[in-house]
């Protein structure tokens, strides 16, 4: 089984020479034995052919997703636990390690081994799946190494975008050509924006990782559903005042948020081991109170997610892949236009307890690649707590700033639920 590269899993693949790499840890109470580990790995490979695939490139150089007859192992990696906080050493060490796609697949299992407690990670080369996608093949894992007799099902993988656009309009003359029109457009703007020579030096990349307790949370919670926002305008909005406050007229006022394309296209399905994702550009207004703010910004997002069109999207995209080069040149070295990415993962839908063992917390994922600003904020809820895990790097947003960003952030929050309990 073989699939060629979507253009935007292409642009997250790059060349082979610089990781784009995502992690999800999580903790487990519990003793295991690594065959059981290794037998719950072998199954989730089992259901999702791409875990199974290696990248090959045909005589035009191009990539393909390349299922092998003889399927390659996960590989697990296991260190000794000696603390609470190591799984951040080793997301930040998974951040870095190239995958050999060529020899292993796209999904690496590091083992934080403990007597009572292990940490755990899984770690994806981006151009595999997204964190939706990865939260699936993470709750089959769990399943599975509690109960080798689940059934988790085959996945029908996707192998093109014929099997995302629905033909009406895949194979309408009128909307092939509209995309062939946008996606030249496009094309001939990006050879004209001008780039630096080389990329901005990222120095030292680290991540913040912190949550918010039960309560806090579901007082976040209330506060925004009687405001008439979601929790994501509401970090939001609270993270680009920070940005305002700790970096002042440094700030770009512009945070891009990626949109679960599945709300859109639902062929595809909530096991698909899939890449693609929408995004739109939030900002705010420094003249308005954090109040006023959230009620403008909530009604922006509602306007621009549906505007979304995902079908044109893909099609515009692939009829791009010759502009490839020129928009990757353009994310590495042109300069940055917004402060950071934001995505917030929601509620978590994984059990907490199972038979053999327990799920004590799952750390929000984290990622990190060469594409320009590395600052990255993803947030989500577990057991009834937010997690937060903030990337950067120091040539983007130094650790210092970020660390004032995440206190204002808090601020931010504490302020708003004192005044609401108030009023």
């Amino acid at each position: 089984m073989k699939r060629r590269l979507l253009f935007g899993e292409r642009m997250l693949l790059g060349d082979g020479t610089e990781p784009f790499n995502a992690v999800i840890p999580f903790r487990l109470r519990g003793t295991f034995a690594l065959k059981d580990i290794q037998q719950a790995l072998t199954q989730i490979q089992n259901k999702h052919p791409w875990l199974r695939a290696l990248i090959t490139h045909d005589e035009k150089e191009i990539p393909w997703f390349d299922v092998q007859e003889k399927p390659l192992s996960i590989p697990i990696r296991i260190v000794v636990r000696r603390g609470e906080d190591q799984w951040q050493e080793e997301s930040r060490r998974e951040w870095h390690t190239l995958f050999d796609y060529q020899k292993h697949p796209l999904l690496r299992f590091v083992w934080i081994k403990g007597e009572e407690v292990s940490d755990m990670l899984f770690a994806f080369h981006h151009c595999l799946c997204d964190g939706g996608s990865a939260m699936t093949f993470l709750q089959e894992f769990l399943k599975v190494l509690d109960n080798p007799a689940s059934d988790i099902g085959v996945e029908k993988p996707i192998l093109g975008i014929q099997d995302v656009v629905p033909p009406t309009i895949l194979n309408s003359r009128r909307q092939k050509l509209k995309a062939r029109f946008i996606g030249r457009l496009a094309a001939t703007a990006i050879k004209f924006i001008p780039v630096g020579k080389k990329a901005v030096e990222r120095q030292d990349d680290y991540l913040i990782s912190w949550k918010i307790d039960e309560t806090v949370s579901q007082q976040l919670i209330s506060y925004c559903r009687s405001n008439g926002a979601t929790v994501n305008t509401f970090l939001g909005a609270a993270l680009l005042q920070a940005f305002r406050k700790v970096k002042g007229t440094a700030a770009f006022n512009k945070i891009s948020c990626p949109v679960d394309i599945r709300r859109f296209a639902t062929q595809i399905k909530n096991d698909h081991i899939f890449a693609f994702g929408l995004m739109i550009v939030i900002s705010s207004n420094e003249k308005m109170s954090f109040l006023e703010n959230l009620h403008s910004m909530q009604e922006s997002v509602e306007r621009k997610t549906s505007k979304l069109n995902p079908y044109i999207t893909m099609m515009v995209m692939e009829s791009g892949h010759d502009a490839l080069t020129n928009f990757t040149k353009l994310l590495k070295n042109g300069k940055s236009s917004n402060d950071c990415m934001f995505s917030n993962l929601g509620r978590i839908q994984i059990p907490h307890e199972y038979k053999e063992f327990t799920v004590d917390t799952i750390f929000s994922p984290s990622v990190i690649g060469p594409l320009g600003n590395t600052t990255t904020l993803v947030v989500s809820t577990y057991r009834g707590k937010m997690d937060f895990s903030f990337v950067g790097s120091e040539g983007y947003l130094p650790y210092t700033e970020a660390l004032a960003i995440r206190d204002e952030v808090m601020q931010i929050i504490k302020l708003q639920l004192e005044y609401i309990a108030v009023s």
